[in-house]
């Protein structure tokens, strides 16, 4: 057995392996109610809903642009930022621009499977039908405070637009805020606020400002903000690679997938969720209140407020360790036969 058939064993195995982090979920909770159907869509990293269309783009590998969806899944407009001259380098987060009138995103450009780089990016785009042009849109440099983190998740606070980047530990993830005012010509440092679960790869607030949502490959928490309180655990259906999820203005939850023609799914908030939700809607006829005297948000009993990350949490890990052994099992072998 030679050293390139080990390398070629295992590459092929440990995802196999580790796919029972995705597949260990039952089918779970969740409808279809669009299918991609842009032949351009084929890696969707990152989902907003915004003035009646679903926005999404492309992770690393694609030109910088971002894609309009109608509610029948054909895409009615691109906005294109990156220009030949400065590429993307790993595009994975996607927010609204919360504290803006008109329909735009905020792109980030914050993936780092090497965790080598220097700094991550964020631009702002408009969105909406036909082809937009944003390739002279400021950028703006983040960095963080301590080392290089890989990271798939950026959030925007609707109370004051403040932008928060979600790292994608393997051990748990970091919420970092960004300044509340940006600057172009700087850098703008992170500082870290909270902690979050484990391979984190999207997350959203509810309108109210009162509530995010933070998902995996297998689940996702709700949590009060800012306190960072765990509300409860959030279903999700079982994807190939879940990397996008967005709340609506009714509160309503989808999530999306890698994949060409990928489905986007909503997602049924449990009853007992629901009811935890409830104290920060307004009682004068159901529409989120942004005051900051309401009452603190309810949680669910502990057993109801983690099993569905925890599961998520588990599967990776037995599958992390998993392919690790197929690896040296492999590695043996080889070693093993160079000997004979």
């Amino acid at each position: 057995m030679t050293r390139v058939t080990v390398l070629v064993g295992a590459l092929v195995l440990a995802p196999m392996v580790t796919g029972i982090a995705v597949s260990a979920a039952d089918d779970g909770p969740g409808h279809v109610v669009l299918t991609f159907r842009d032949p351009d869509i084929v890696e969707s990293s990152g989902l907003v809903l915004t003035h009646g269309l679903f926005v999404t783009m492309n992770d690393s590998g694609d030109t910088g642009r971002v894609f309009s969806v109608a509610p029948d899944g054909d895409a009615v407009g691109v906005t294109q930022w990156g220009t030949p001259d400065d590429d993307a380098v790993d595009v994975e987060g996607l927010a609204p621009a919360c504290a803006d009138r008109e329909p735009g995103v905020w792109v980030g450009d914050i993936g780092d499977n090497a965790e080598a780089r220097d700094s991550i990016r964020v631009v702002k785009v408009p969105v909406g039908r036909g082809d937009l042009d944003a390739t002279g849109a400021p950028r703006y440099t983040l960095t963080y405070p301590d080392a290089a983190h890989d990271a798939e998740t950026l959030l925007c606070d609707p109370a004051d637009g403040r932008l928060y980047v979600v790292t994608k530990g393997f051990l748990g993830g970091t919420v970092y805020a960004a300044p509340k005012r940006l600057t172009a010509t700087g850098v703008n440092r992170l500082k870290p606020v909270a902690s979050t679960i484990p391979i984190a790869t999207d997350g959203a607030f509810w309108l109210d400002g009162r509530h995010l949502v933070v998902r995996g490959y297998a689940g996702a928490r709700v949590y009060a903000w800012p306190s960072m309180d765990v509300v409860g655990a959030l279903p999700l259906p079982s994807q190939k690679q879940g990397e996008g999820i967005a709340v609506d203005t009714d509160g309503r939850v989808f999530v999306s997938t890698e994949g060409a023609f990928s489905d986007v799914q909503e997602v049924p908030v449990p009853r007992a969720l629901r009811r935890a939700l409830a104290p920060l809607v307004a009682a004068s006829g159901g529409s989120p209140s942004t005051s900051p005297s309401q009452p603190a948000t309810a949680v669910l009993p502990e057993d109801e407020r983690t099993s569905a990350v925890d599961h998520a949490w588990w599967t990776w890990l037995v599958g992390g360790a998993a392919a690790v052994l197929v690896v040296l099992v492999l590695g043996r072998v080889w070693i093993l036969s160079r000997r004979r």
